[in-house]
Parts: C-alpha cells; structure tokens; sequence
C-alpha cells in the first residue's frame, strides 16, 4: 500500500527531545515500512527514517528562531501533498484540522488521527461543519466532548518492542517526565514524593507560555525542598535509565489527558505509574497490574508504599501486549483497508 505520513513541523520525526506526536509518527513510519509499505513521510528536513522524506522546512521549527509561526508552513505542507496526493493510496494526518477544506473530494483517501485534547469549545463547530472526514482517537475517553463526528477507531500509541528494556531492580526515586505546566501537575508530584520518602526528579521541558509559571510556582517549591531534582528536557537515549531506575512514575495529571506517551515508556522498561484518575489513564493502567489509579495525593502516598507489590516483569508483560508499534500498526493498516473497501480507489494517474 502507498501511504503518506503527514507529521507536525514544530518538531523533526523523531523529535531531538520533547514530541509525542512526532515520536508516535516516526514509530508508525517505520513500521509501516518494516511491514513492507511504501511510506513518504511529509515532515521537516532534519527527519530521520527509512521512508521516503518529503521535507517541507529545512528543519524543526521549534529549533529555528526566524520562524515564529506554524500555520503558514503547514499552508505549504499541505500544497506540496495535494501535488502528489494522486500517487497515495491513503493520505494519513496528524496535523489536528488543517487538511480538512483542501481535501474534502477526496476525504474517503484520507484519515486524521486526533492528538490533543477535544474539550474545547471552539473546536465544536469545526468538527460539526467537517463531519465526514474519517477520525481516529488516541483513546475512548478523547471522544467524550466530541459532536457526532465519523470515527473510525481508537488506536492506542505503540513504540517499538526494543526501544526501552526491562529494569528488574529499580534506584530509591520518583519519576516526573514530560512537561512543565499546570494541567501535568509538578507540584502534585513534589507533595507526593516528600510525603512518601523519596527523592523526586523531575525531567521536564519548560515551554514559553510556561515560563512564568515554573518561575513562580514550580522553581520556588523545588528550591525549598531538598529531595527534588529538576534535571531539565531530555533526550530518548536518556529515557531508559531515568525512567528504567526509577520506583514509579508518577503521573498526577489535572487535565483530560488524551493518552499519556510517558506512561508507556515507563512500562517498557518495567516501571510501574501511578497516575490521577483522569482522561485515559483508566484505559492505559490495569490498576495493581501496570500500576495504580488514584484519585488525590493521599491515594497516591498509599500507592508508594505498595510499590513493591507490584512484579515490574508484569508491568513489561503489559506494555507488550497492548503497546508495541507493531501493534498500533496493524491497528491502523485494517483501518485503511476498510476505508479502500468502502471507498474503491481509482487507478491512480499522472495530475
């Protein structure tokens, strides 16, 4: 089959440090090639795959300090693929709603994977005029604050089966992963940890819009106490032994998470999460398998304690079974087909 993979131009395929949805499209290119597809990755220059790469910017846009403005590259992104659209069998994007007007002819050839968060009110009427291009959601819970729309699955993030490795005999801390910001919810982790023992690091990126918000409220709290660690933004390679050695990941999230990509590295490498009762964590955690749901800080105090309770050999088992990129990518090729089936495809011609 004859796919193109749409990525975002903030970050290169893979992204150099923070970058769900690029890592994800990155581990479905490559999949989909190692599955024997013929894959072009529309993505910026400093891309690394084993597709064809379509490079629309020279490199990441957030790396590069001349460019202040996304919307007008994804402009040309979506130029570049309307050219060669006639030689894709599917057309799959990853760039929230851009696509929607430009390929509306051919919206049966096309399929959007939805990555952030649908609870905002300004996006309702969007999805309600664009109600015919085929969605994919990154969990059930995503789909809750939705219009009736044309769904046409929810496949969960997959990373490759190596990527990370199993650590049997984790360090004495706490791990935060992921971004520095109040609906992830540092300081909930920092309450967490010194309420429990236990050293916390905290590995995080610290957006401009977040700036004043880590000055303020999360700089001060991690000055005062002395078991916190802010290591700062870090890269894949650094990912196994921080999250490998840690006794949990704690995931204290006060927002609707879509997904949740750290908590699934976290179990590659065996190390259990617990995590707020919020947004997908109930779809991605088996509560007292990969780890624990709980509802506030004292539930996850408790859950500290039992961490030891828990067989992190199990907690790998899970991710195995549910989370390797072979699987979202068999998840996603039954979804073309059925969209081809249901939509026959013309032989393809020369524009």
């Amino acid at each position: 089959m004859k796919i193109a993979q749409i990525a975002p131009l903030v970050e290169s395929v893979p992204p150099k440090l923070y970058g769900g949805t690029e890592r994800v499209v990155s581990w479905l290119t490559e999949e989909l090639v190692r599955q024997g597809h013929d894959v072009t990755l529309f993505a910026s220059g400093d891309s690394i795959t084993n597709a064809e790469l379509d490079p629309v910017v020279p490199r990441a846009l957030r790396l590069d300090g001349q460019m202040h403005n996304s919307v007008w590259y994804n402009l040309l992104m979506l130029e570049r693929v309307a050219q060669r659209a006639h030689e894709f069998d599917m057309l799959h994007f990853h760039i929230d709603f851009f696509q929607f007007p430009v390929f509306r002819d051919i919206t049966h050839r096309t399929l959007t994977t939805l990555h952030g968060r649908l609870d905002l009110p300004e996006i309702q009427p969007l999805y309600r005029v664009f109600n015919r291009a085929p969605l994919v959601s990154i969990s059930h819970s995503q789909r809750a604050p939705m219009p009736p729309v044309n769904w046409r699955g929810t496949v969960y993030h997959g990373l490759p089966a190596d990527q990370f490795h199993l650590i049997e005999k984790p360090k004495e801390y706490l791990a935060f992963l992921g971004r520095i910001s109040p609906e992830k919810n540092p300081i909930g982790a920092i309450r967490i940890a010194e309420r429990a023992g236990l050293p916390l690091k905290i590995a995080a990126k610290v957006d401009a819009v977040d700036r004043d918000y880590y000055d303020n409220v999360v700089a001060p709290r991690i000055a005062e106490s002395p078991h916190v660690e802010f290591i700062g933004e870090i890269n894949e390679a650094q990912k196994q032994l921080f999250l490998g050695n840690a006794r949990a990941l704690l995931f204290p999230i006060d927002w609707p998470e879509p997904f949740g990509l750290v908590m699934i590295e976290a179990m590659a490498c065996g190390t259990p999460v617990i995590a707020f009762d919020r947004g997908s964590v109930p779809e991605v955690i088996e509560h007292g398998r990969s780890g624990f749901i709980v509802g506030n800080v004292d539930e996850a105090v408790a859950a500290v304690e039992r961490i030891d309770t828990l067989s992190r050999k199990t907690v790998r088992a899970c991710f195995d079974l549910r989370y390797c990129s072979a699987v979202m990518a068999a998840q996603y090729v039954d979804i073309y087909k059925a969209l081809l089936t249901d939509n026959p495809v013309p032989a393809r011609v020369a524009a």
